[in-house]
């Protein structure tokens, strides 16, 4: 295999020919002539040393060398997408990118004040923010597709490092008019006698609340799924069952919507959000700073 005969121009066209099933169609995106694509195609397979695509009368089929040479391109138009994207970045005075994901509660209770009190003491750094399901955030974090993330307690780690964010509490939003409204306090195995509005049930909310229910003896009768704490509440106030929420997270939304909040008395209310990374100690220097910003050095340290 001759590497020094492949090139970014050839290994794009390529991409755009297997994402498109047609050479022709794969040169008009590339902005190249079809037999000048071709010709760059016949030399890839040369250089390659093996068939990288079948060629029918309806277009083209990738071969197991194409197939490998398309993950690969991948990642390589990837990696030069992202170095293009931070070059610019310095150019304009970004002196870093940290990419955070974090689950719905961190990010509707806590994360919108610390990252504005980080981004006004490092204006330097910017922040790639992507909300996602904890399972999926740390997923995210051991794979390399994000920096650090936020999550909550019982999600298996896979090995990465954690510390303690912050913590929450759940509570119960029942309607107004509900059986339950005008006590102070409950406990899950009683408001699990009535219809539930839920998350997804990938969720970790979703798969707490359907373990505990399984506990208890009485598992949970959803009636609805949703994607949302607001749509959540909408559920709630328009009857249609009651909601596991973070109390921080729905405190703007209760009395707006008329809903009233419970206690739950049970222990394992009180949850853990885990701030999770690799390895500390070969964190970038913006990484670094936003984790010592989100979990101070003395509170890492205890």
């Amino acid at each position: 295999m001759n590497l020094h005969r492949l090139d970014l121009v050839s290994l794009s066209l390529f991409h755009l020919v297997a994402r498109t099933g047609s050479i022709s169609r794969g040169a008009e995106l590339a902005l190249l002539a079809v037999g000048a694509a071709s010709k760059r195609i016949s030399d890839l397979e040369a250089a390659v040393g093996a068939p990288l695509l079948e060629r029918h009368s309806r277009g083209v089929k990738l071969t197991a060398a194409g197939l490998a040479l398309q993950r690969h391109a991948q990642k390589i138009l990837g990696d030069i997408d992202q170095m293009c994207a931070d070059l610019s970045d310095h150019a304009h005075g970004v002196l870093g990118v940290v990419r955070l994901w974090a689950n719905t509660s961190a990010i509707t209770q806590f994360l919108p004040g610390d990252l504005a009190a980080f981004a006004a003491l490092h204006p330097g750094i910017r922040i790639e923010m992507n909300e996602a399901d904890s399972h999926e955030v740390v997923l995210a974090v051991a794979d390399g597709r994000a920096d650090a993330g936020i999550f909550a307690d019982r999600t298996p780690t896979l090995g990465l490092q954690t510390f303690s964010y912050r913590h929450d509490r759940l509570i119960l939003v029942v309607p107004a008019r509900h059986p339950l409204a005008k006590r102070r306090s409950v406990s899950f195995a009683d408001a699990a006698d009535y219809d539930f509005v839920s998350l997804t049930e990938g969720t970790s909310l979703a798969q707490r609340l359907a373990l505990e229910s399984r506990q208890a003896g009485k598992p949970l009768r959803i009636r609805i799924r949703v994607r949302s704490f607001d749509a959540m509440c909408q559920m709630v106030a328009a009857g249609l069952g009651l909601a596991v929420l973070p109390q921080a997270a729905v405190q703007p939304l209760v009395g707006a919507l008329g809903l009233r909040k419970l206690d739950l008395t049970d222990p394992w209310v009180d949850r853990e959000l885990l701030l999770g990374v690799r390895d500390p100690a070969a964190l970038p220097r913006p990484v670094r700073s936003l984790v010592d910003h989100l979990v101070p050095p003395s509170q890492a340290a205890a």
